[in-house]
């Protein structure tokens, strides 16, 4: 009501979209998911994806690289971390 038509639509779009946004951006920051820092954080060590992810097969329980299971030929597997 303040803003003419076209400025009041552009401003109310900008709110929904930049808003959430820098909420999100701030709690990244507060969890150390990203930021300067590029160590630690929510989605591990930071270093570059060098933790390998190992799988667990729910047959025969043998931890494989991933795909099928090289001992029983099953798909059906776990990550274990």
């Amino acid at each position: 009501m303040i803003l003419p038509f076209p400025w009041g639509l552009a401003a109310a779009l900008g709110i929904f979209i930049v808003f959430p946004l820098l909420l999100r951006r701030r709690a990244m920051t507060r969890m150390g998911g990203y930021g300067e820092s590029g160590g630690g954080g929510f989605f591990g060590s930071g270093s570059g994806g060098s933790a390998k992810v190992r799988y667990v097969c729910l047959v025969c329980s043998n931890k494989h690289g991933g795909g099928s299971c090289p001992r029983c030929g099953s798909k059906m597997q776990r990550a274990d971390f």
